[in-house]
Formats: structure tokens, C-alpha cells, sequence
């Protein structure tokens, strides 16, 4: 069985003088989640921009990411195939949301276009929204809205999941079952992942080892 576990060896972020993270290093399984809590400007959101290869020229950062044990922080965003959830769900208002799945879906020669649309409609049917199939994200509600985008990152068959606070914008009702939600799909998916959160129910919720990252003086 093919294992991208996810290890972060010796990573050191600076910014100018500034060092927001010295010989930082963590190992997540499969289907794991790894919690990074922190007061703010500790370099959480940073940390996750170094993993996705989307870090500020800005910030000097070096270490060792490796996925399945071969090193990817060569690599662009495309390349280290990469999912990421931030606050928002940034699902495409214009398009329908099917659409918003089949962008992600992946498109070769072996899936033909009727196969991708039985796949994505495969995913609506599980949440129950198979009927709002053609209309855009604007009809569906704040936690339909935000399993859609878990549901596209994931179509994407990322080999790495990266989650930014994806729960902080929800009504603390949905919180719980969003929460939920994304756990079993991660489990299921079998990949590693990483969620930045200020939010201790959320890392518990995930069921997650804890690092709590302190600012660096």
C-alpha cells in the first residue's frame, strides 16, 4: 500500500532578523491529523505556506520536507499535489456546484467527461445535495459550502491535506458536524494532514496530536 506520510525535518522560517520557527520538526501519518495551535504571529500560517510552496519571497526558510520519505520543498504547488482549505471555502461563484467539483476532478485519458460527472454527482449524492447539482454555491448554506470545498481539495487526489482554520467562520452549531464530516473524510482519503487552529475543540474534534508553537523572542 502506497504511504505518503508527511515528515518536516529541522525547518527554520526567518523573516529579516526575525525567527519565527528554529529546528522545527513533526511526522504525520496517514490518515493522521497533526494539530498546530498558537498565539497569533507565532508562524502557523506561515509554517503551512512552507508546506504548500506558497511562502512569501519574503521569508527565508530552510529544512527538509519530505513526502513518503523523498524530499518535496523543491518543488512548485502543482508538483507536491497539494490540497489546501483555508478560512473561506472559495468556492467559484459562477459556477454551478457540480462545476466547482469537476474543475478539481482529475481529467485523463482513462476518465472520459461522463465518468468525472458520475464521480463529482457521486459526491453530492452523499451530502444529500444531488438536486443542487446545477445551481451555484450561493443557494447552499455556510456548512453545505464548506464540505463542497473538503469534497473538491479532496477530488483532487491530493497526496497532503492542508487545513487553515477551515472551521472558524462556521456558526458554532454547524462546528461540530463539519468537524466531524471532515475527519471521516480525511480517514477515508488516508492521507496526512495539517490543521492550523486557535480553536482547541477543533483539534480535539480531529482526534489530532497537539504542537503549540510560542513566538519566538
Amino acid at each position: 500500500m502506497r504511504t505518503p506520510l508527511l515528515d518536516l525535518k529541522r525547518c527554520q522560517i526567518k523573516i529579516n532578523s526575525t525567527v519565527l520557527l528554529d529546528d522545527f520538526s513533526f511526522h504525520v501519518n496517514n490518515g493522521e491529523v497533526l494539530s498546530i495551535m498558537g498565539p497569533s504571529g507565532c508562524g502557523k500560517s506561515t509554517l503551512l505556506g512552507y508546506l504548500s510552496g506558497t511562502l512569501s519571497h519574503d521569508f527565508i526558510a530552510t529544512g527538509q520536507i519530505e513526502l513518503d520519505g523523498k524530499p518535496i520543498q523543491q518543488l512548485n504547488t502543482i508538483k507536491r499535489k497539494v490540497g489546501i482549505l483555508y478560512q473561506s471555502p472559495l468556492l467559484f461563484p459562477h459556477m454551478t456546484n457540480l462545476e466547482n467539483l469537476l474543475f478539481a476532478t482529475p481529467s485523463n485519458k482513462n476518465t472520459s467527461h461522463k465518468e468525472r460527472v458520475e464521480m463529482a454527482m457521486g459526491k453530492l449524492n452523499e451530502l444529500g445535495l444531488e438536486t443542487k447539482a446545477h445551481e451555484l454555491p450561493e443557494v447552499l448554506s455556510g456548512g453545505q459550502q464548506a464540505r463542497i470545498a473538503l469534497l473538491r481539495a479532496l477530488l483532487a487526489e491530493p497526496q497532503y491535506l492542508l487545513l487553515d482554520e477551515p472551521f472558524s467562520k462556521l456558526d458554532p452549531e454547524l462546528r461540530q458536524s463539519v468537524r466531524s464530516f471532515t475527519l471521516e473524510q480525511i480517514q477515508k482519503a488516508n492521507i496526512p494532514t495539517v490543521l492550523v487552529t486557535h480553536d482547541m475543540e477543533d483539534a480535539q474534534a480531529m482526534q489530532s496530536k497537539i504542537i503549540t508553537l510560542q513566538t519566538q523572542n
